[in-house]
């Protein structure tokens, strides 16, 4: 038998005092230089603020929310056959995918610098555009064309 894993609470940052910006920024952090992607993630809100005259953090939220899935579609095997079964998504997951996915398609923006590519695919994720909401719509049409094999679901 499994033994259960353990859920550790995250602790709020430092600048901002929400726990989603932590993880946010522990996503963000390679070789554990998690100064160095607190300050790319800082810099990257600093620009949206600049950029669109509201709150930063207001939009980066907004950006999650609109970038977060609520189905995806997981391999499952039948009859010699590989079905993509469509499932709903637990909710540490829907915000794990989503902060994923921004960091991810960020990183392969041509802009000059991180905390340029992170506003702009920031910006984007909050007027429902760009590469990783782009991704999410992907990913719910995939669910929706599986339907039919919804009554695979273990």
């Amino acid at each position: 038998m499994r033994k259960k894993t353990i859920k550790h609470n995250t602790l709020p940052d430092p600048k901002f005092g929400d726990v989603q910006v932590t993880r946010f920024v522990n996503n963000l952090m390679y070789d554990g230089k998690k100064s160095k992607s607190l300050d790319i993630f800082c810099a990257a809100i600093d620009i949206v603020t600049e950029k669109s005259g509201e709150d930063g953090l207001e939009i980066f939220r907004k950006a999650i929310v609109n970038v977060t899935p609520q189905v995806e579609v997981r391999s499952r095997r039948v009859g010699g056959a590989n079905f993509q079964i469509p499932q709903a998504v637990r909710e540490d997951r829907k915000k794990s995918l989503a902060m994923k996915w921004l960091i991810g398609y960020a990183r392969n923006r041509n802009e000059r610098s991180m905390p340029m590519k992170l506003a702009n695919e920031i910006l984007a994720a909050s007027k429902e555009e760009g590469a990783a909401f782009k991704k999410k719509e992907e990913i719910h049409k995939m669910a929706e064309a599986n339907k039919a094999f919804s009554h695979f679901r273990f």
